[in-house]
């Protein structure tokens, strides 16, 4: 059943694994080119004139996620925390995501701001507005980094180039084809990726059960191995952290994962909220991020189930630096397990997914970038080609600071415990000033702004403390987990304390940014939905937190 770990990860490509990798990039940088006809205005270049059917935003929504974080990411969770990995799925996003259509698209879509930042303009002051805008444009830089750096592994085992061309090239192709079309772009590019991502984990997720067993053969496997039987089980090993692989018990889980982290990311990070943002009308908008949670579900039996069996087949694997770290387990399942051919789809999926990723980044940070830094505060007032222009000079920019970030994320033997250092500085304090503001009129623009940063500098302070060996967690990840509550908790006791000292807006300019204030957040448009069921927001987002309850309980 184990597999001999031969030296390097060249993977041994023939002539008909090369053609599929060419026909996908010709097609990507085809889609490009359709995408530009369509360009006429900046809002069309960063937001895709809010054109786009549910189903198309809804799998771009997904597929934003499945870059470097989600499948390289999770899969060396898989192999390192075994099905406890499965907590960033079930309740680390999809209720978030199902809150997210339900609860605050009507805030976003309804009163037309272009970006996150710019809701915290309108509900708070300008403060508050640059703070989010710079902290967000430099994390979409960071991540990119990660999608680029994982990039450049694949390309590394596909040739053996050196880890700097292999970054430099696949920042080429990224830079390609956003910088021609656009959001349109990146969307149709992502939901072709979606497909061609699943395409190419799915082979390789049925070989490898076939070589060990089935899922039972995994199973016994993992228990008789040195992740134990505790690997096995989401919930029942978390009453404390001693017991179980991740290091957590579920008070960080529940409130730090569950509730801080995802919702943190999934209902502020502008990267996701763009697609739904160019949907056609706000029941496509709010419809966005809960058809994405259906197939989220499923995403672990082709990320966490590989990661398992990596680390069942792989040996030695968990290495700190080289070939056989837990990042590289998808690359090595290909390596040893696949055939070529299906190895071509293989790869191809891998390159799709951090393409995704990237650009999902590149396109967030180019708008944040353009209406919230460059046209807010450095040249206003200009013609909406010129800011298209600047639109373009973004995106350059980004993927250029994101070639020097890739290197940044190289140095993590597991890129996951990197991306989630990142959400709770910048993610937890932002969700914390946001469900605050959102449902708090009194909130003051002042509170806004200090919640911000005192959250930010909460989360820094413990995460320094705990480098410096001042505080001791069991692992890295348990670490961000707190990290997340206590930038959360910090946020949201500033934001009560600084508003009893601080002037409130008056309702009027609160109207559509806070519930109970009119607008569409008169409460009935956030309960509502269409009467034809399958259009129903409410109702398939209860669907899908039902479905997510229910797949816990075999793995409990």
């Amino acid at each position: 059943m184990v597999l001999a770990a031969e030296s390097g990860l060249r993977l041994d490509l023939d002539l008909f694994d090369y053609l599929i990798l060419i026909l996908y990039f010709a097609t990507v940088l085809g889609v490009g080119f359709a995408a530009r006809r369509a360009i006429k205005t900046s809002a069309d270049f960063f937001l895709s004139g809010r054109s786009l059917p549910a189903w198309v935003t809804g799998l771009a929504f997904v597929s934003a996620n499945l870059g470097a974080l989600e499948i390289l990411g999770m899969a060396a969770n898989g192999a390192q925390y075994g099905l406890l990995t499965l907590h960033y799925y079930w309740i680390g996003a999809v209720p978030a995501m199902v809150f997210l259509g339900i609860v605050m698209m009507p805030f976003y879509y309804g009163s037309k701001v272009r970006s996150v930042p710019e809701f915290l303009k309108r509900r708070f002051n300008k403060p508050t507005h640059i703070f989010n805008a710079i902290s967000f444009a430099v994390a979409q830089v960071l991540i990119a980094g990660v999608n680029l750096f994982a990039l450049a592994l694949i390309l590394d085992a596909l040739l053996g180039w050196e880890l700097w061309v292999s970054i430099l090239v696949g920042a080429a192709i990224v830079l390609t084809y956003i910088t021609i079309g656009g959001l349109s772009s990146a969307i149709y590019n992502e939901v072709l990726q979606f497909f061609v991502i699943l395409a190419g984990l799915i082979p390789l997720t049925i070989v490898g059960l076939v070589k060990v067993g089935g899922i039972d053969g995994l199973f016994d496997a993992v228990r008789s191995g040195p992740l134990g039987d505790a690997a096995l089980h989401t919930w029942s090993n978390t009453g404390s952290s001693a017991d179980n692989p991740l290091g957590a018990n579920w008070i960080g889980i529940l409130f730090g994962l569950g509730f801080v982290l995802s919702f943190g990311y999934w209902t502020t990070n502008f990267a996701e909220v763009q697609r739904a943002l160019s949907a056609k009308d706000m029941n496509a908008a709010r419809r966005t991020p809960i058809i994405a949670a259906f197939p989220k579900l499923l995403i672990p039996a082709v990320t966490v189930i590989p990661g398992l069996i990596a680390v069942i087949t792989v040996k030695g694997l968990g290495a700190d630096e080289g070939d056989l770290t837990y990042n590289n387990a998808i690359p090595l399942l290909m390596r040893d397990l696949l055939p070529n051919g299906v190895l071509g789809i293989a790869v191809t999926g891998l390159l799709a997914s951090f393409m995704a990723g990237m650009a999902a980044n590149v396109s967030g940070f180019n708008t944040v970038f353009t209406y919230d830094i460059w046209q807010a505060y450095i040249k206003k007032g200009r013609s909406d080609e010129y800011y298209l222009r600047i639109g373009r000079y973004a995106t350059i920019g980004g993927v250029v600071i994101g070639i020097g970030t890739a290197f940044i994320a190289s140095g993590y033997g597991n890129i996951m415990e990197y991306i989630q250092q990142l959400f709770s500085l910048f993610n937890a304090p932002l969700f914390a000033t946001f469900i605050v503001g959102m449902f708090w009129k009194r909130m003051t623009p002042w509170a806004g702004f200090w919640s911000l940063v005192l959250g930010f500098l909460a989360s820094l302070a413990l995460y320094v403390a705990y480098l410096t060996d001042a505080i001791a967690f069991n692992s890295a990840l348990e670490q961000s987990f707190w990290g997340a509550g206590v930038a959360f908790v910090t946020a949201v006791i500033i934001a009560v304390a600084v508003t009893f000292f601080t002037p409130s807006k008056p309702d009027d300019e609160l109207r559509g940014l806070v519930y109970g204030l009119g607008g569409t957040s008169d409460g009935t448009a956030i309960v509502s939905g269409e009467k034809v069921w399958w259009r129903n927001p409410v109702l398939l987002g209860t669907i899908a937190v039902v479905l997510a309850i229910a797949l816990y309980i075999p793995v409990w």
